[in-house]
């Protein structure tokens, strides 16, 4: 008996994901997508409109399944005070393992902003969207930990320590997580002064 259709399509989402995450939108050709998803090209076509339309379910894949669930510690009704340290020390981690399914293929919107597809509206739409999302998380995160502190400059910086490891992620595993060591030593300073 076969996979019901919906089942079938998150799967092939997920598997195209990973695709896009680790060889972008311009360096995933249609071959490729076909041997991750178990698709032929038509089927790709025919569910999807097209590669950009597999790149879109991809992007909003991420957000639903790897993005919004690690947030969810700052995003949820109640944000515990250690929040953002766990949010960063997971992070951290993640990328230490250089997991290359993962993390340590850094950010798929980071890599996708910087790639050619990023010069486009909608793409860049998201990205921007995305990063507000994780600037309000930490700013969440801060004001649960300082609650008589203002906590949009520490969320500004841990944004950009954030989305720098992000970029770092691939090229420079290392440097990606002295940034997010900087992030939770700026939240440590924080305590403490």
């Amino acid at each position: 008996m076969p996979r019901p259709q919906a089942y079938a399509t998150a799967d092939a989402v997920r598997a195209a994901r990973g695709v896009f995450w680790v060889q972008g939108f311009e360096g995933a050709s249609v071959p490729d997508l076909e041997r991750a998803t178990g698709l032929n090209r038509s089927s790709i076509y025919h569910a999807f409109g097209s590669k950009r339309g597999l790149f879109d379910a991809a992007v909003q894949s991420y957000l639903d399944e790897v993005v919004r669930p690690r947030l969810a510690v700052l995003t949820g009704p109640d944000v515990a005070p250690d929040a953002l340290v766990a949010y960063l020390t997971g992070l951290r981690a993640a990328i230490a393992a250089a997991d290359p399914a993962g993390a340590g293929q850094g950010c798929l919107l980071v890599n996708a902003a910087t790639a050619p597809i990023g010069g486009d509206g909608a793409v860049r739409a998201v990205v921007a969207g995305y990063r507000a999302e994780l600037r309000t998380a930490f700013e969440r995160g801060v004001a649960a930990r300082f609650p008589d502190r203002d906590p949009v400059p520490l969320a500004d910086t841990c944004t950009s320590l954030v989305v720098a490891a992000f970029a770092l992620a691939r090229v420079d595993p290392d440097g990606a997580v002295r940034s997010l060591d900087a992030a939770l030593s700026l939240v440590a300073e924080a305590q403490v002064g």
